[in-house]
């Protein structure tokens, strides 16, 4: 599958996911790491990557736990690994809405 498939395949799933988050207060879409992704009070928690991944905000303690399983891993920019933000593969589609549970409530808890 090309990155383009990858990413509208992604985006079959969290689409409409992603619309019942858009119902409550404070949150938005926007702009992140050249995609679009859900926020709140303007700091993102989810997005589709450009791999086709569903990416999203966790403590780094949960990312250093779920890194592996099922295909996820960590985030990596500029070969560097990004402490918080995990890469959820479309073949683990299935634990998307729960991991974007947590990022909501995750980046709502730290978000004034």
């Amino acid at each position: 599958m090309t990155d383009a498939a990858a990413v509208q395949r992604a985006h079959e799933i969290f689409d409409p996911l992603a619309g019942a988050y858009l119902e409550r207060a404070g949150v938005d879409i926007g702009p992140m790491f050249g995609s679009e992704g859900l926020r709140i009070r303007s700091k993102v928690f989810a997005f589709v990557g450009y791999r086709g991944a569903m990416v999203v905000k966790l403590p780094a303690a949960r990312v250093d736990e779920l890194d592996g399983v099922d295909g996820m891993e960590r985030m990596v920019m500029r070969e560097r690994a990004m402490k918080e933000w995990m890469l959820v593969p479309a073949a683990a589609a299935g634990r998307w809405q729960p991991l974007l549970d947590e990022a909501f409530a995750y980046v709502d808890s730290i978000t004034p």
